[in-house]
């Protein structure tokens, strides 16, 4: 199964996204796409298989929740609560959104990952990327696996 094209999807999608809710750079947007490839191949936007994740980054609608519950509430995120509400226009936050609109499954992707202390590894440090997913948006004892999912992360570099 090939999905959306790769340098598309990053130039198209990921970093509009970002650069709407402020959190832009080289190293969020290679993460953001790789991201993609890896749990969807950027594909399937519900969860092969019947499980909950959804859309193209396969995030959980409870990991959406808390998104807006426990961080995006915040009055120092305000602005990316904002920006991602004018990428819903006037509907209502929704883990059902990630699978019609992109911009705003590329943006709560990011969101979760910038929840999380630790530095972004460089931009073009697919192995660096790939164990940063693992780490934090993956699980320990989710199924990705940082080595083989070095290329898919090259492959976001290289787009």
């Amino acid at each position: 199964m090939t999905g959306l094209d790769t340098r598309q999807l990053k130039v198209e999608i990921v970093r509009p996204a970002l650069q709407a809710l402020g959190l832009w750079s080289r190293a969020a947007e290679n993460l953001v796409t790789g991201t993609a490839l890896v749990e969807s191949r950027a594909a399937y936007l519900r969860q092969v298989g019947g499980g909950p994740a959804l859309g193209l980054w396969q995030m959980e609608p409870a990991t959406h929740d808390d998104c807006w519950k426990n961080w995006l509430c915040a009055p120092a995120r305000s602005r990316q609560a904002t920006a991602l509400r004018q990428m819903i226009g006037s509907l209502n936050p929704s883990a059902e959104l990630m699978i019609s609109n992109l911009l705003y499954a590329a943006g709560v992707a990011r969101i979760r990952y910038q929840r999380v202390a630790t530095p972004l590894p460089d931009a073009t440090d697919a192995a660096g990327l790939s164990q940063y997913h693992k780490d934090f948006y993956n699980t320990p004892q989710g199924a990705a696996d940082p080595l083989a999912n070095v290329a898919f992360f090259s492959e976001a570099i290289a787009a």
